[in-house]
């Protein structure tokens, strides 16, 4: 993928590799040695699950959202019972086409609601209570180091992973792109109509650029954010931080369908929040497992069980 094309596809997700609030790094290879291409979708700020694949079907999900709930008619429905947001329409023909996953349910135990520490946590895949130096991805592909100092905040981890990423000596594009907008306290029906409208066209384009470029079914896409928010709305006809939410995994070779189980909207925490099902080094798993054929269990320091979802 050379510099256009990636510089295409990323703006068509909203975002650009020279915006402030933008990590977006490809490892550049000649043609014959292209592999893979891994990229990461961070909507920032902790996307609101339930207003994303809506449980439409379950009367606790009006009951909570009088307000900002997406009533049935609205919705793109995917089962008898859950549907994706209007402005995601753009997602239907890669839903048909069995290409896109969607994992419901996603946190870690013992939920951290800091924007910060949260996204740490994923970004390293460690447990609530463990602080790990190297991000995933540099303990995946084997990173080497480099003499420059980065500094000590989330931009700077930020810009270690993907450095770290793009020394790899492995035949991999890895890119981590940044939507922001999604710490939806108040206001939340127009807003996250329009990121979630921003995703999903950009979304598409990326198929249809990397089908283009023949790059599809070696290519896939992870959505990820650093908690789900709460399922009761609150005052301000937002939502405030919460625990477990979907992702999306697109790819030519990803078996689509819904994984994980249903917002149990009837089970909530002492805290009003939903339970998680699945933990999101799952997705690690299978990313390294189960696509690329590593051994995810050294990466992640532990056994996760992989999803379903990569055929062979």
């Amino acid at each position: 993928m050379n510099r256009r094309d990636f510089l295409s596809v990323a703006c068509a997700l909203g975002v650009c590799a020279m915006a402030p609030s933008t990590i977006a790094v490809a490892r550049q290879v000649q043609p014959a040695a292209q592999g893979m291409v891994l990229i990461l979708v961070e909507l920032k700020g902790g996307n609101d699950g339930l207003n994303t694949v809506i449980p439409f079907a379950d009367p606790a999900y009006a009951d909570l959202r009088p307000t900002i709930g997406i009533h049935r008619d609205h919705v793109l429905q995917l089962d008898e019972r859950s549907g994706l947001h209007p402005a995601m329409q753009p997602l239907m023909p890669l839903w048909r086409d069995g290409q896109i996953a969607i994992v419901q349910g996603i946190g870690y135990p013992q939920q951290n609601l800091s924007h910060f520490r949260s996204m740490e946590i994923w970004d390293t895949a460690s447990h609530a209570d463990q602080y790990l130096r190297d991000g995933w991805l540099a303990r995946a592909f084997g990173a080497g180091g480099f003499e420059t100092t980065l500094p000590a905040d989330p931009i700077g981890t930020s810009i270690k992973t993907a450095m770290e990423a793009l020394a790899s000596t492995r035949a991999l594009s890895v890119i981590r792109l940044t939507l922001n907008g999604f710490d939806t306290h108040q206001n939340q029906p127009i807003q996250h109509a329009r990121l979630l409208g921003q995703l999903s066209n950009g979304l598409a384009a990326v198929r249809s650029a990397l089908t283009e470029l023949g790059r599809w079914n070696d290519t896939l896409v992870m959505t990820y954010s650093e908690f789900g928010r709460c399922p009761r709305e609150n005052d301000s006809r937002g939502t405030d931080h919460g625990t477990a939410a979907p992702h999306f995994l697109l790819g030519g070779r990803v078996n689509g369908g819904l994984y994980g189980a249903a917002p149990a909207l009837s089970r909530l925490d002492g805290n009003g929040n939903l339970p998680m099902n699945v933990d999101f080094r799952q997705l690690y798993a299978t990313v390294l497992g189960s696509w690329r054929g590593m051994n995810a269990d050294a990466v992640l320091g532990g056994k996760f069980e992989t999803l379903p979802i990569m055929r062979a």
